[in-house]
């Protein structure tokens, strides 16, 4: 059985967590059978029900995810089946974080972005309608989308679309990211996901 894997990233605070678990639930997975890989490479598991898995990992703290998170998908690809480890990480910062922890977390949420069949790009669309682009989006963002545009697997995902600002920031984006592939969505009330699906399992 090929297992392939795709990543969650993004800056710190725009959902990835949120998304992961609430994108595997509309996926079909039931108990959220949780691994763990920290930094230093220890590694653990944890089953939890959707609703524990967001109010323990999700939150509104800046690197409460500070280690890879993943959860194993099942999609349904033409008369098959496609394996996805989706694979949540630590958010993404401008500068170099003073916390040790938190760096060794962002290099370990970087290094899976080099071998990663699908790329998720998060960013917090609700934020860029307010801030606009300079401060909505951080050059790390502009990184990311120049390293992996030329990837089949890769998405921009405009986050936070239920909020009242995020329509002005799905333009922004749209106009700072032309030509890519660019999908609104709310972790939170699931909205998009039934497009981000489709285009995971056309991606893999």
């Amino acid at each position: 059985m090929a297992v392939q894997q795709g990543v969650v990233i993004g800056k710190t605070n725009v959902g990835k967590t949120l998304f992961t678990i609430n994108f595997a639930s509309y996926c079909g997975v039931q108990e959220m059978h949780i691994s763990f890989r920290e930094p230093d490479g220890r590694r653990s598991s944890r089953v939890l029900q959707r609703e524990d898995a967001a109010a323990e990992l999700a939150g509104p703290e800046p690197h409460k995810t500070r280690r890879l998170q993943s959860i194993s998908l099942e999609l349904p690809v033409g008369k098959g089946t496609r394996h996805l480890e989706l694979v949540d990480t630590s958010g993404l910062t401008d500068y170099v974080h003073r916390d040790v922890e938190v760096r060794r977390a962002i290099a370990q949420s970087l290094a899976m972005i080099r071998d990663a069949a699908l790329i998720l790009h998060m960013v917090d669309a609700a934020l860029v309608g307010e801030s606009g682009p300079v401060a909505g989006l951080g050059e790390v963002d502009y990184q990311v989308a120049q390293f992996a545009q030329m990837r089949r697997g890769y998405a921009i995902l405009a986050n936070k679309m239920d909020l009242p600002a995020a329509a002005r920031g799905l333009e922004l984006v749209r106009s700072e990211f032309a030509g890519h592939v660019i999908l609104p969505v709310s972790a939170l009330h699931w909205l998009g996901f039934r497009e981000v699906k489709q285009f995971v399992a056309h991606a893999l």
